[in-house]
């Protein structure tokens, strides 16, 4: 795969957002980091440096190509306000529909891909990065190997997106699927989180595809 630079913006610049522009302006991409506040949103981008300017949602969104969705579950309605239907355009999901109880608002019949994907019907959704926890996303290698990123989508296109940024991170890219399959994706991440703060088990961990 020929790997191009992309325009990508990053909608919600909170800790994993801002954590996946830094990654991707240092591998060539141009990131907008778009924000309810845009002068917020220009002071961390002067902060991170080349590659990447700072401004609203509705702007970050129409400067892109390539939208990620970083904001919180409950925003999402007053997200898609701003910035419209995203008629061609590539949006990566990395939410976990979680509520403030710690369960999952959406799961197995239904997951917040799909409903993401049903309220932008002319864009292409794909399910990428939810289950990865912030602190693997710059260190990847468990025991010698990269940890399995998996996505799940009904456009080819758009996991293509995914397997070149999870492979220039230094991740296996996994295909699971169509979109349906968020709604499997998505209790994988509560289950980490579980295992992680709830179990004991701390956040070393990743969950890996091994092939015989």
């Amino acid at each position: 795969m020929n790997n191009q630079s992309l325009k990508i913006a990053i909608i919600g610049p909170g800790q994993v957002g801002v954590t996946l522009a830094k990654l991707w302006s240092k591998t060539g991409h141009e990131i907008f980091l778009g924000s309810r506040e845009p002068a917020k949103a220009a002071l961390i981008a002067s902060e991170l440096g080349q590659n990447m300017q700072g401004m609203g949602i509705a702007d970050a969104a129409a400067a892109a190509d390539i939208i990620l969705f970083s904001f919180p579950w409950y925003a999402l309605i007053d997200v898609q306000r701003e910035i419209g239907k995203c008629e061609g355009k590539v949006i990566i999901d990395c939410i976990n529909p979680i509520t403030s109880s710690g369960s999952l608002a959406l799961g197995h019949k239904w997951s917040a891909g799909e409903e993401i994907a049903q309220t932008f019907p002319l864009a292409k959704v794909v399910k990428a990065f939810n289950h990865i926890y912030l602190g693997h996303f710059e260190d990847p290698i468990f025991d010698g190997s990269p940890a399995t990123a998996y996505y799940c989508s009904n456009s080819d296109e758009a996991k293509g997106i995914a397997v070149q940024l999870a492979t220039e991170m230094g991740f296996d890219p996994v295909d699971i699927g169509p979109i349906k399959h968020a709604r499997y994706l998505e209790p994988l991440a509560l289950l980490w989180i579980q295992m992680a703060f709830h179990m004991g088990k701390g956040a070393d961990f990743t969950f890996k595809l091994v092939n015989r």
